[in-house]
């Protein structure tokens, strides 16, 4: 009987210091973690992303995924192209988006305040698929066959070259609504003529004597007859 009572109380004083051990281990881990991380300065780091559009201006690029590798933290790029997270000095931070190239910066151990602005710059990447033409035909041979097939006697002819008049495709000029590109070219055209003169009064061609000339020389042509009898 005292046999096994000595045993168990063996066993139960062995798995008890088991347990502390562990638990210490743990805490000593937790303690030097900690201190490393204290070592390590901790920064506000904030920019904006952006990309270059069609004409080589820069625009904001939302959306973009900013994270720090080796961690769980990170963020997006709001749609004005603004993020802010918390990282370290040394943490390498990675800019990700669909369609461009990712892009690792590191954030430098030399810096005196806690905030890091930065201004990251996307480039388009390689790997985008070109653009998809969808036709009507299931494949060449199809198309062959429908070319071949066309209609080009004299009346469709005719009426092509009536579609594609001087006057047919000055009168859809005036009526056919612009599309978003024009529109859009319009739109930014006022504003910047708004700011142009913004604090004061615009100029009137009624003082201005290149327009008096240019409206004389058009009346003595006779553009403004011509125009009549296009209307009628």
């Amino acid at each position: 009987m005292n046999y096994w009572k000595h045993t168990l109380t063996f066993m139960v004083n062995s798995i008890m210091k088991s347990i502390y051990l562990s638990l210490l281990l743990c805490l000593l881990s937790h303690i030097a973690y900690g201190q490393q991380e204290e070592k390590r300065k901790l920064i506000q780091f904030s920019g904006v992303v952006v990309t270059a559009d069609a004409y080589g201006e820069m625009v904001p690029l939302p959306y973009t995924s900013i994270g720090i590798k080796g961690t769980n933290r990170g963020t997006y790029a709001e749609i004005d192209g603004f993020f802010s997270v918390v990282a370290a000095v040394g943490d390498t931070v990675s800019f990700d988006r669909l369609g461009y190239q990712t892009v690792e910066h590191i954030i430098p151990d030399t810096l005196d305040s806690q905030f890091y602005s930065w201004y990251q710059i996307m480039s388009e990447g390689d790997y985008l698929l070109p653009e998809a033409m969808i036709y009507p035909w299931p494949d060449a041979d199809h198309y062959k066959i429908e070319f071949l097939a066309l209609d080009v006697s004299n009346e469709l002819r005719e009426r092509a070259k009536k579609n594609i008049a001087k006057e047919v495709l000055d009168k859809m000029q005036s009526v056919v609504p612009p599309d978003g590109t024009e529109a859009y070219s319009l739109q930014q055209s006022q504003i910047i003529q708004e700011y142009k003169y913004s604090g004061q009064y615009k100029p009137q061609n009624i003082f201005n004597v290149a327009a008096w000339a240019q409206f004389i020389k058009a009346w003595k042509r006779g553009d403004f007859k011509n125009k009549k009898k296009k209307k009628e």
